[in-house]
């Protein structure tokens, strides 16, 4: 029989749409049962505090997750598998629609891609002249501080895939979005090498731990 807690969130889910639930009722969504003298909701309200964030929850290693009480290898490997369907979902959303039909469309591609690498990864998403998706490439991986770009192999890859305009990111492991001096310097360089194709530089974007910056809403570019 499922619990009243678990139902809870479930209906206003029905009623008011997914969209509507804290990640508290999300989490117990998902969980759908509780520990020993816990509830479901008291439950995952006590794991967002322990770990943080649904970020910190579901980026955690299994040991962490499996010292915790009340959680074993079940419940780790359906945490992971939630992690690994969105991703999954971002992925092949943009495959499917061939478009980045919005901003928040594109940080939520880009966080589904990039927030859980341990390492600095430059990824170049390609354009055709309807802004429509091409391809998305990981080019470039470097260590946990840094990266090498090279600018003239984003620009033969466009070439190669007939691009008309591109939207660059990386992340930041360290979980901070704000770009360094060194991101401003080489997306300048990278506008530069791409202006001499005619190819347009429309973001680029800095992913960090539930958090993003915009070098177009910045107005760097």
């Amino acid at each position: 029989m499922e619990s009243k807690e678990y139902t809870l969130p479930r209906e206003k889910m029905l009623r008011s749409g997914i969209e509507t639930l804290s990640d508290v009722e999300l989490l117990a969504l998902f969980l759908r049962t509780g520990t020993r003298g816990k509830d479901v909701l008291s439950w995952s309200l006590e794991l967002l505090q322990h770990f943080g964030s649904l970020y910190g929850l579901l980026s955690a290693e299994r040991k962490e997750i499996t010292e915790v009480y009340g959680m074993g290898v079940a419940t780790y490997a359906q945490l992971k598998g939630i992690a690994e369907l969105a991703k999954r979902y971002y992925n092949t959303r943009v495959q499917a629609e061939n478009s980045l039909s919005s901003p928040d469309m594109t940080r939520e591609f880009l966080q589904s891609q990039l927030v859980d690498e341990e390492r600095e990864i430059f990824l170049v998403i390609f354009l055709d002249n309807q802004n429509r998706v091409i391809k998305h490439s990981r080019l470039f991986a470097g260590t946990f501080s840094h990266v090498e770009v090279y600018p003239r192999e984003i620009v033969r890859e466009a070439i190669k895939v007939n691009a008309s305009s591109l939207i660059l990111a990386h992340n930041h492991p360290s979980g901070l979005a704000e770009p360094s001096k060194a991101d401003r310097i080489i997306t300048k360089e990278i506008m530069k090498c791409c202006y001499f194709m005619d190819i347009r530089v429309l973001d680029h974007l800095v992913i960090g731990h539930g958090e993003s910056v915009s070098f177009a809403e910045r107005g760097w570019i």
